[in-house]
């Protein structure tokens, strides 16, 4: 069941809005609001289109199908590509077509067919210990299922979202059969069993409890913002790995139009307003993360992090293998 005090507004308060009221858009996001209101807060000053923003931190495909035809929201703003992927493929989103959208974001980070378009990305890395892990100690995915990892490596739930991303990407680049095996690998290397969030596995590497672990990049500008955290952060570097003979594994921030859109006009302006340069180094300062149109920069202290090659694949093909790489994480039991 859905938390709805999880939610910054009711619905019976988005039902009040009417196509009369043609100078809004709504929103749902998996994104808390204060972390968007930059965004929506430059949309509104450039628009005078009044941005909604609701709140969900689980279940917003199920809303939306209980919604259908009258659902409010025009909009939906997600983290990584798998879930964007399920309202897709619940018929929940409509193509969009535009010219602006198709100028700022790379092929390789929209839907071929429109129904969604990235916006910002963050690369899935490994933070390693300054004291217990040298310098090209470990410089690929492949490596975390080295036995010389053994007892050293932490990681939040094999079947996370952004885990289960990154085990679509082994697959796409090696394989089921190699997949299965590089996820025994890395789950006979673990130090405990799979539990907490990114940071948990950062602060798990600062106590001693491990040498390495998964995590993406964003979360380190979090914890040096963050008073508590900051010695956990600084107890590690960022290595960006990748795949032999590909890329740095990345994954999104994106938007999709909702099939029902109340405001589709309003809605396509703001997609294509969040897909400018201007708007995507604005999230991306705000959140430590990588904007993707051409020209523009990420934040200094993101920059400061070191470069990286994106892996190329598009993440649609990514997207598809999901229900695989969930099968193989189940097979061979990684959180057990």
């Amino acid at each position: 069941m859905i938390n709805t005090t999880k939610l910054t507004f009711t619905l019976a308060a988005l039902a009040v809005a009417t196509p009369a009221l043609a100078q809004e858009v709504n929103l749902y996001s998996y994104r808390q609001p204060e972390l968007l209101k930059p965004l929506t807060d430059a949309f509104t000053a450039e628009t005078g289109i009044a941005v909604n923003v609701a709140y969900l931190d689980k279940g917003m495909v199920e809303r939306l199908q209980a919604e259908g035809a009258r659902s409010p929201a025009d909009l939906i703003f997600t983290v990584d590509i798998s879930r964007l992927n399920e309202a897709v493929e619940a018929g929940l989103t409509q193509p969009v077509t535009s010219e602006t959208l198709t100028a700022n974001v790379p092929p390789i980070y929209h839907d071929p067919e429109g129904h969604w378009w990235g916006l910002t990305t963050r690369a899935r890395i490994i933070y390693a210990s300054k004291d217990r892990v040298a310098d090209g100690e470990v410089t690929t995915y492949e490596d975390l299922a080295d036995p010389k990892w053994k007892d050293r490596i932490c990681t939040r739930s094999g079947t996370n979202a952004y885990n289960i991303a990154l085990t679509s990407a082994v697959i796409h680049h090696h394989g089921e059969e190699a997949a299965k095996t590089w996820l025994e690998g890395v789950k006979a290397n673990l130090a405990r069993k799979p539990q907490g969030n990114d940071r948990a596995q950062v602060k798990a590497i600062w106590a001693g409890e491990c040498d390495i672990a998964i995590g993406n990049t964003y979360y380190m500008g979090k914890m040096l913002a963050d008073p508590e955290q900051k010695e956990w952060a600084e107890s590690v570097n960022i290595v960006f790995p990748t795949f032999e003979g590909a890329g740095t594994h990345v994954n999104i921030s994106g938007v999709a139009m909702t099939k029902a859109a109340p405001n589709k006009e309003n809605a396509l302006k703001m997609m294509e307003f969040l897909s400018s340069p201007e708007a995507q180094e604005i999230y991306a300062h705000s959140n430590f993360e990588y904007p993707i149109a051409e020209g523009t920069k990420a934040d200094a202290l993101v920059e400061s992090w070191g470069s990286f090659t994106a892996d190329p694949v598009n993440l649609m093909e990514l997207a598809r293998l999901r229900g695989d790489a969930l099968k193989l994480t189940e097979i061979v039991d990684f959180d057990g």
